[in-house]
């Protein structure tokens, strides 16, 4: 009865949270724009735009302050008739490329983009060659023993 109880509290809560996660959007009604089009615009171009608070939230997603100035910013440049890639472009321009939650892959940063497969290639090659070093590498004492050595052992045995 226990264990039936436990569960039962423990779907509550996970349907609880699972409907206020809707509720999470911190896009509030004052700084929604009349027009749906403009709003849905709106909505893309925040949903890639990071929280330079949160860091790992879009704008839309966060309830700090500065997600909501961001969030405003958007909109008034919507409404001021700027499109998507120029709203995008005067944020970065404002903010530093930090602020794209899928930075470019262009300048510098294509160094960043390379690095992660750039260092498996070379943790492949290094880990192929250790393993073929490895395999041709004499086992210890399958060569035998010198004939001293063999001497040696005679007579620690004889004596």
């Amino acid at each position: 009865m226990k264990i039936k109880t436990a569960l039962k509290t423990t779907f509550q809560g996970l349907l609880v949270g699972t409907l206020m996660a809707g509720a999470g959007l911190a896009v509030e009604p004052d700084e929604m724009l009349a027009d749906p089009a403009e709003e849905a615009r709106a909505r893309d171009i925040s949903a890639g735009l990071r929280c330079l608070v949160c860091q790992n939230e879009s704008i839309d997603e966060s309830n700090a302050s500065l997600a909501k100035d961001l969030r405003v910013l958007v909109r008034e440049r919507i409404t001021a008739g700027d499109s998507n890639d120029e709203v995008v472009d005067y944020v970065v321009a404002r903010y530093g490329e930090f602020v794209l939650l899928k930075p470019t892959t262009g300048g510098w940063n294509w160094m960043l983009w390379a690095a992660g497969p750039a260092l498996f290639v070379i943790a492949l090659g290094v880990g192929l060659g250790y393993v073929r070093r490895r395999a041709m590498a004499d086992a210890p004492g399958e060569k035998g023993l010198t004939e001293a050595e063999q001497k040696r052992l005679e007579e620690i045995l004889k004596g």
